[in-house]
């Protein structure tokens, strides 16, 4: 069996594995919002894996996708987690749980775990087949702006995720929209840096040859972000809920970081 094809099925026996082995966990919590926090803890796993299976893989590279895809997921699966444990169940799940026909357990397993278990599978692919044996094996430069894109993934998220905790902290924020620090370039610094990592993880595969083929991941994990589970499914709350974010939306960038545009109410606009 051809490296990269043991890679793909093992990882994908591990992550549905897991997500059953959760979707268990769900059961006795009454709560499958923490499953956000294994999206990211999850790609970390798989990176995990897919080292220990390719001893034949040129170890920079695996090295450099391992420790990218570690200090990311650490990262978000670890704020996700916190978020979690402070805030209590999600809107989203419960409200997708309560539309549900027939055994809501078996809806879960299918809907939210088997189903994000898939994804994560296809979205993470650039950290598998950027992990097996190629030619020619040795980091170049499309790696290196692959880092260097990754890096400034994690900042944007990092410092993006941070900034709005914060915010929303202060109790004299309730209600009112988030429009300060990067937040006043992008609408969602945190989507626009998700993608940048795992964008730059692509490019670091893709000089493998073979990781040519994992640009399906990145293209899944934009879709999702801006088009179905990300920034369009938020933006749809926010407006019912915060009257101020159509004048938020007017002036700032609805994904790529760009300076506030002008509007005729820009100036006395809260914030």
């Amino acid at each position: 069996m051809a490296d990269w094809i043991y890679v793909l099925a093992t990882n994908f026996a591990v992550l549905i594995a897991a997500m059953v082995l959760l979707w268990l966990l769900s059961i006795a919590l009454k709560d499958v919002s923490f499953i956000d926090s294994f999206w990211a803890f999850g790609f970390v796993l798989v990176a995990l894996v897919t080292y220990a299976m390719t001893p034949a893989g040129d170890e920079g590279r695996k090295a450099l996708l391992l420790a990218l895809t570690a200090v990311w997921g650490l990262r978000l699966g670890g704020y996700l987690l916190w978020r979690w444990r402070k805030e209590g169940a999600d809107k989203r799940y419960v409200a997708l749980l309560d539309r549900a026909k027939g055994n809501k357990h078996l809806f879960a397993l299918v809907n939210v775990f088997l189903l994000q278990g898939v994804l994560l599978w296809v979205v993470s692919l650039p950290v598998q087949l950027g992990q097996v044996p190629a030619t020619p094996p040795a980091l170049g430069i499309l790696a290196v702006a692959g880092a260097v894109l990754a890096i400034v993934g994690i900042f944007f998220e990092s410092v993006g995720d941070f900034q709005m905790a914060r915010f929303k902290a202060d109790p004299a924020n309730a209600g009112k929209v988030m429009d300060k620090g990067l937040w006043r370039y992008t609408r969602h610094p945190n989507y626009f840096g998700d993608a940048c990592v795992w964008w730059g993880l692509f490019l670091i595969a893709v000089e493998t040859g073979i990781g040519l083929a994992s640009v399906v991941g990145p293209l899944l994990l934009t879709f999702l972000l801006v088009k179905w589970s990300g920034a369009a499914l938020l933006e749809r709350r926010l407006k019912r809920s915060r009257p101020e974010y159509e004048a938020y939306i007017a002036r700032t960038s609805g994904f790529i970081p760009m300076p506030p545009r002008k509007t005729a109410g820009a100036p006395g606009d809260p914030a």
